[in-house]
């Protein structure tokens, strides 16, 4: 009995000695889990993570109010990369917006479509719509040019007649590589031609080019293979969606980033404009930033209440992917160094599947037939899903 009190320490000692061994192969087993565990956690906190917004394919549909959205800006772009102008209403065909893109300016030397990431204050040049029912020609297209360039205005007609058409130059336009768009170099009877006026503005031999009637085709996507539908020189499709919420939500994230990438001080004040990023179609009232990135199918129309057959289908098919277009302010026509490209590029990267290293901002849409849509009506949601 004494010898098994005197062993007694020893044998305390030996499980005690056991148990810490025991104790610390659990732990170790845990510390991945818990790993895991942690890292699903930060991936979902705000629906983020290190390759986007959304963080999966999967967002969360419940923050969005899809019976509130209203369209509150429409911007027309008569040339493509130049002013854009805001009209209370457009109608609109199976190529977008009427007269949205319908011109372009073109190197003279290789017809290659020239746009403000190319020349930066081709912002500043100002397109307008001068509609004129009483004329066979519908009206004018008139454009000015700021002050100090020492260019003069000009202006040609919206739909030259067919005997006009005959006298202007027929080109092969090129727009991302491919030579296969119709167009016309635009002429006019009063002063210098066009093409003069704006080689002097931009600093290189080129010309202002109307689209022709042969039909352009959209690409295709991953979800619309088979996609069929035309466009103007859009860079890729007919419309351009985006909401209020997404922009102010990227305003947020360029002022949290003062100081950083570049990023200056007066990003602290400054207000970041929704025609950086050139939309057709502003929207409001889904709550909660990048709703357009769910929205895959809806009408516009004056009605609150959804009606059947009361407007046409419109489809977004795919994220508009980002380059430095945006960083050139729409008024000055100064190009910044960092925003919002690299603020896009850190929150909104890997959103398109297609080209997961770009950032996404709005999304495009193809139409499905002609109608007009009004600052104020409604957005009536069809069909939710990933964009």
């Amino acid at each position: 009995m004494i010898k098994h009190m005197a062993d007694l320490p020893t044998i305390l000692e030996q499980g005690l000695a056991t148990l810490q061994t025991s104790w610390i192969s659990i732990i170790l087993l845990l510390v991945p889990f818990a790993y895991l565990v942690l890292l699903q956690r930060s991936k979902s906190v705000g629906g983020r993570s290190d390759k986007g917004e959304a963080g999966s394919h999967a967002p969360d549909y419940s923050k969005f109010d899809t019976s509130n959205i209203r369209v509150t800006k429409i911007l027309i772009h008569p040339i493509k990369s130049c002013k854009a102008t805001s009209v209370p209403e457009a109608k609109y065909t199976l190529e977008g917006l009427d007269n949205d893109r319908r011109w372009c300016i073109v190197r003279a030397d290789n017809n290659a479509v020239v746009t403000a990431r190319d020349v930066a204050k081709m912002v500043l040049i100002n397109p307008r719509i001068i509609p004129d029912p009483s004329s066979s020609e519908g009206g004018r297209l008139e454009v000015s040019f700021p002050k100090e360039s020492g260019c003069e205005a000009f202006s040609v007609p919206l739909n030259p007649a067919e005997e006009a058409l005959q006298d202007w130059q027929n080109l092969d336009i090129s727009l991302w590589g491919k030579d296969d768009i119709e167009g016309y170099v635009c002429q006019t009877d009063i002063g210098r031609s066009p093409s003069e006026i704006l080689s002097q503005y931009m600093g290189l031999s080129v010309h202002l080019a109307m689209k022709g009637s042969r039909l352009r085709i959209c690409p295709p996507t991953q979800r619309f293979p088979d996609l069929d539908a035309p466009s103007y020189f859009q860079d890729g499709y007919p419309l351009m969606l985006l909401s209020e919420e997404s922009v102010a939500a990227m305003q947020e994230r360029v002022r949290g980033m003062v100081g950083m990438q570049g990023i200056e001080e007066q990003w602290s004040r400054d207000t970041l404009q929704v025609e950086r990023f050139r939309p057709n179609i502003v929207v409001k009232g889904a709550g909660a930033p990048f709703f357009e990135d769910i929205l895959t199918e809806f009408t516009v129309d004056s009605h609150r209440e959804s009606l059947d057959k009361a407007s046409p289908i419109i489809q977004l098919v795919s994220k508009c992917t980002r380059c430095m277009l945006p960083n050139v302010h729409p008024e000055t026509g100064v190009r910044d160094k960092a925003v919002p490209l690299k603020v896009l590029m850190k929150h909104r990267r890997g959103l398109d599947p297609a080209q997961p290293s770009l950032s996404c901002m709005g999304c495009n849409g193809i139409l499905t037939g002609n109608g007009v849509v009004k600052v104020g009506d409604w957005i009536h949601v069809r069909k939710t899903g990933f964009v």
